[in-house]
């Protein structure tokens, strides 16, 4: 009786002692330099969201938070160096839709999954996309372009900016929803595809805010619709393509942040945490919001579903589509 006791004491304070170490990090982190990486050049949409970020974190967490820009194939790169980072909070990565629910669907072989590989800490950002037509095509709405393109099968086209980017995936699921067969046509980067459309070469193209709408001010192209469920607040005169035409359709860039793999719990947390109040922010709320981004903070759970459900939906896309990797 006395040594099962002891057997039992002993094997609880084993327990106590194995979490220590964890705890400990936990509760001193952080106490040096974090680093985060962004998977892509700087200059795009998710650098610009990383860099506000850090700035930010950097003032709440009283550390210095890095960016460190390490692009390459689609995100893989930054992401493979992700993966091997110890898990301890010090390396972290915004990551984008394409390396996270395209790419294993794209790529044959990729050195990262992405539900087992990576800690989902929160999602962030979904960058919207205007779909806009060259003046010269016979359309001012969606129910009209789905009228032509059915009556024109396969003599309209749209341009995007290379296999699998957001552009591109969501021509594609407008030609399965609008049930329209409207050709792809790629381009190498997202200049040439927007001056495409501008030069009438292309009669379509789904395009960031940013990047288009000087242009749709200016009358060298026709918006038709924003692939976000609702009306964006800072552009309410641009209908949905959902509600112009297409119930359901649903189509847009989004970033979030991850880690490695087995993050402690409490470092996740409070990352989660000082994340979601920094996208509360009325400064970044605004500067965001007049590039065309729109905040969309979560908790780590949300995030993890999030991520399954656009796995689906966009693996569907890609197959249905017969996507592959440039």
């Amino acid at each position: 009786m006395i040594a099962s006791t002891l057997s039992r004491t002993f094997a609880l304070a084993l327990g106590v002692l194995s979490l220590c170490p964890v705890t400990a990090i936990a509760q001193a982190w952080p106490s040096k330099p974090i680093r985060l990486i962004v998977p892509f050049p700087p200059g795009g949409g998710v650098d610009f969201m990383g860099r506000i970020i850090s700035q930010k974190l950097s003032e709440r967490l009283g550390q210095q938070v890095a960016v460190d820009n390490r692009a390459g194939a689609n995100g893989i790169v930054g992401l493979e160096i992700l993966k091997t980072s110890p898990p301890d909070g010090y390396t972290i990565s915004v990551a984008s839709a394409g390396p996270l629910v395209v790419n294993p669907f794209i790529y044959a072989k990729l050195p990262y999954d992405t539900m087992r590989d990576f800690t989902h800490i929160a999602n962030m950002v979904n960058y919207p996309l205007l779909l806009v037509a060259h003046p010269s095509l016979p359309v001012k709405n969606v129910k009209e372009l789905i009228a032509l393109a059915k009556k024109n099968p396969d003599q309209l086209s749209y341009s995007h900016p290379g296999a699998g980017n957001s552009g591109h995936l969501a021509g594609e699921l407008f030609n399965s929803m609008a049930k329209v067969k409207i050709l792809a046509v790629p381009y190498k980067g997202t200049a040439p595809a927007v001056l495409s459309v501008l030069s009438g070469e292309a009669h379509l193209t789904y395009s960031s805010i940013p990047t288009i709408l000087p242009h749709v001010r200016g009358g060298k192209v026709r918006a038709l619709g924003v692939g976000n469920a609702q009306r964006l607040s800072s552009l309410p005169e641009f209908p949905t393509i959902a509600e112009a035409g297409v119930p359901g359709y649903e189509a847009y860039a989004w970033g979030g942040m991850i880690g490695p793999a087995n993050m402690p719990k409490e470092i996740v947390q409070r990352l989660n945490k000082e994340i979601v109040e920094i996208l509360k922010l009325k400064d970044v709320t605004d500067r965001m919001l007049s590039e065309g981004t729109v905040p969309t903070p979560s908790s780590p759970e949300e995030f993890t579903a999030y991520m399954k459900t656009e796995l689906k939906k966009w693996g569907d896309v890609v197959k249905l589509a017969n996507i592959k990797a440039e």
